[in-house]
């Protein structure tokens, strides 16, 4: 029985890095692994190869994702991707199987599965596979809520999203509010995010997966470089094209140019000298 979904998470706007993160997680993610895939848009009817398209609806991001986990989403626990989270090495079901079970049976509410060094850990006895699953220091740790790759119980996580926040706030608020709960969070080095090394006193050898964060503010960042070569090589020389083009003029993901910022003070300025 699938009692775990996987939530790809995003907007409307950010329809160009959809085909990117499709065709990267369907080269890499093995689709034995024991969970419901889902792609939620805002409005967009979208056809995602391996996943099933569910919609939020317009809103702010705590309200879209919330109303999604409560209404579109009936599994027990959700690992939590976003569209601009590109994979760049194979995954193992085996892994996932056996995190889902060990989640289930210990009833554990939040497994971070990537590695970073605002997170400090403590070893415990437990291992998936050569993973050692580690506790997190909540005090000496950093982003205790953070949209990065996750394992949740999706009824804590629910928990977690307060009205009207945007994805800023809730990682700052979210964080102060886990800090005062001072739940047991877990983390796994499972994914190479970033270039960033294991944390833990895993076993020699572990096999980890890995991906890029593609995006910042709206515009692709310098991480896209990893994979227009394959994206060329797989067929796909008219999207890498766009994506290109995209990256070098700095242009957000609609195709439009990113609103200058004007500081107030010269806005005012130049308004009362337009009253002259």
């Amino acid at each position: 029985m699938k009692n775990t979904a996987l939530l790809v998470h995003t907007c409307d706007r950010y329809e160009l890095l959809y085909k990117g993160f499709s065709f990267f997680f369907s080269s890499n993610w093995d689709f034995n692994a024991n969970c419901h895939c889902y792609f939620a848009t805002e409005d967009k009817q979208v056809n995602i190869d391996g996943f099933q398209n569910i919609q939020s609806g317009k809103g702010e991001w705590a309200d879209r994702l919330r109303y999604l986990l409560q209404e579109k989403i009936k599994e027990k626990y959700v690992i939590y991707f976003q569209e601009d989270m590109w994979l760049t090495a194979k995954t193992d079901a085996a892994f996932f199987n056996q995190l889902f079970e060990l989640a289930e049976k210990y009833n554990w509410q939040q497994v971070k599965l990537h590695s970073a060094d605002i997170y400090k850990t403590k070893s415990t006895e437990t291992y998936i596979g050569d993973f050692n699953v580690s506790t997190l220091d909540n005090e000496q740790s950093d982003y205790l809520m953070s949209h990065q790759v996750t394992l949740w119980n999706r009824e804590f996580l629910i928990n977690q999203l307060h009205k009207g926040e945007h994805p800023w706030r809730n990682e700052r608020k979210g964080t102060k509010r886990l800090r005062k709960l001072s739940p047991q969070i877990f983390h796994v080095d499972y994914f190479d995010e970033n270039d960033n090394p294991p944390i833990n006193q895993n076993r020699p050898g572990i096999q980890r997966s890995g991906y890029f964060t593609v995006s910042l503010n709206g515009t692709f960042n310098d991480n896209i470089k990893h994979y227009l070569p394959a994206l060329k090589q797989g067929g796909e020389t008219e999207y890498a094209a766009k994506i290109e083009h995209n990256f070098t003029h700095q242009l957000v993901h609609d195709g439009k140019a990113r609103p200058k910022k004007t500081d107030i003070f010269k806005r005012i300025k130049n308004w009362i000298k337009g009253k002259k």
